[in-house]
């Protein structure tokens, strides 16, 4: 095998290990911290974390982001899993390492409320996503998984408004 091919090889193997390695971690996160959260909080009451700024306020969402489709879970489940699918499908193909670790980062953070919706109760598909952490300004409360999607999505707005090419 020619040289430049062994490095693009090598390249594409380290850009398919961040998305991957960058995805697990935040499931693996995300999902231990729900289920710890679930462990030793009260549903719906608010538990100081740092302060006033950040609380613990366990509850459990069966709509979409900010509240959106209440009630209509089983079809956030089917948006999110073709999202899932498509990010498995594009996420190998970003050209460098960030791209990568932000594919990844929006993977973990769609699977993360995926699985919630296909394991908790009520059940499958109708599981509700549990949020835990509340900000001050009235502001929805959500979890990991949420602020991953949030960052990924911000992140990638801000560098396609500065002219980068989507994937790199």
């Amino acid at each position: 095998m020619p040289v430049s091919e062994a490095k693009e090889t090598s390249s594409q193997l380290k850009r398919l290990a961040w998305f991957i390695l960058v995805a697990v971690v935040l499931i693996a996160v995300d999902q231990t911290s729900k289920n710890l959260i679930i462990a030793n909080l009260q549903p719906n009451q608010s538990y100081d974390f740092l302060g006033s700024v950040v609380r613990f306020y366990l509850t459990f969402n069966n709509s979409g982001a900010f509240s959106m489709g209440y009630g209509q879970t089983w079809f956030f489940t089917l948006i999110s899993s073709v999202a899932v699918l498509v990010m498995l499908w594009l996420g190998p193909r970003a050209k460098t390492i960030g791209w990568s670790a932000l594919a990844g980062l929006a993977l973990g953070g769609v699977t993360g409320n995926l699985i919630d919706r296909l394991v908790r109760a009520p059940g499958f598909p109708s599981g509700q996503v549990v949020d835990f952490i509340q900000i001050p300004f009235n502001y929805p409360i959500f979890n990991l998984a949420d602020s991953a999607i949030f960052v990924s999505a911000v992140v990638v707005i801000i560098a396609i408004a500065r002219g980068r090419k989507l994937g790199g």
